[in-house]
């Protein structure tokens, strides 16, 4: 993969880019990104943790946002996905081995792309699975990250016919026998081609066309479907994150942001754990799918309303 970022007609490359590499846990190569603010007064730097299977360029509608508040923004994309190095043979598979690799890739990140070349104070927005992970990380990242705003965090699967618990144990027995890497289903081995009327994340006809036309225009971005070993990894992040000693030692203050017409994760399993969460808040979009970002501009707008509410900039004496 190329250590490079693309835009195209539709979706153009914010101003005051960098990208480059760095090497995560077991020298896998991972592609990053930063932009410097646009906007004044400078109000600190937003990490941006993205989902499964989306690239750095899925986000530079709500980085150029971010720069014009005032705030600058480093995200990276996940091992195994997006522009950073792929974990099996074949590219589409969407699998890593635990969730704790990526909480190692993002130390490193912080540690050598966040704290010597972004401004403080540093906050998160991490969407999905790019929020659990940030949930998953946060003893980590605590002293470091101000505050997170967490959109439609995968805490329990929507659509799934058996519990959390009992898909954590199965695929668990299926990878401990080597299925790992194995497709989760049969006939998803490369990306589906997407259609609108019938996708499950926005309700945004243009914003839709426009992320089909980045992984189409560059293919190597994208993946098929998860496989047997991410699934256990995520299920078993998830109980993590769910431990009554997690839940009551959690020190960053936090922002929950549910999607109302969310089919994907459980929206009730989100405002549950809102209320067990120490120092968490809630809000909930109603009528948005699981991509809040990617939504129409009423729904976004009422994320942007509860973000600039939630996360107010440290503003230096002299910038």
């Amino acid at each position: 993969m190329s250590d490079q970022i693309f835009s195209s007609a539709g979706n153009p490359l914010p101003d005051n880019a960098h990208a480059g590499t760095f090497h995560g846990k077991g020298n896998i190569r991972l592609r990053y990104a930063r932009f410097g603010a646009t906007g004044r007064p400078l109000k600190g730097t937003v990490l941006i943790f993205p989902g499964r299977n989306e690239a750095i360029e899925k986000y530079f509608e709500t980085i150029g946002e971010l720069q014009q508040r005032g705030f600058g923004v480093a995200i990276f994309d996940w091992r195994g996905q997006g522009g950073s190095q792929r974990l099996t043979r074949n590219p589409r598979r969407g699998y890593v081995r635990s969730f704790d690799d990526h909480v190692a890739d993002i130390e490193r990140f912080v540690e050598h792309i966040v704290l010597p070349d972004c401004r403080a104070p540093f906050y998160l927005i991490g969407h999905s699975t790019g929020a659990l992970t940030a949930l998953f990380a946060s003893r980590k990242l605590t002293n470091r990250i101000r505050r997170m705003v967490l959109l439609a965090p995968l805490l329990t699967l929507e659509r799934i016919p058996v519990r959390m618990e009992t898909l954590r144990r199965a695929t668990g027995l299926l990878t401990s026998l080597g299925f790992g890497r194995m497709f989760l289903a049969r006939g998803q081995r490369k990306p589906a081609k997407q259609v609108f009327e019938s996708n499950i994340v926005t309700s945004d006809p243009d914003r839709f066309a426009r992320n089909q036309a980045i992984y189409e225009e560059h293919p190597a971005l994208g993946l098929g479907a998860t496989t047997v070993g991410w699934v256990h990894a995520a299920t078993v992040a998830s109980a993590r994150v769910h431990e009554r000693e997690f839940l009551r030692n959690h020190r960053i203050p936090t922002l929950l942001v549910a999607a109302g017409a969310d089919t994907l994760v459980s929206t009730p399993a989100i405002e549950a754990y809102a209320r067990q969460l120490r120092g968490a808040s809630l809000v909930t979009i109603d009528g948005a799918k699981h991509e809040i970002l990617q939504e129409t501009d009423r729904y976004r707008e009422q994320f942007w309303a509860a973000f600039d509410a939630f996360v107010p900039g440290e503003v230096p004496e002299l910038v």
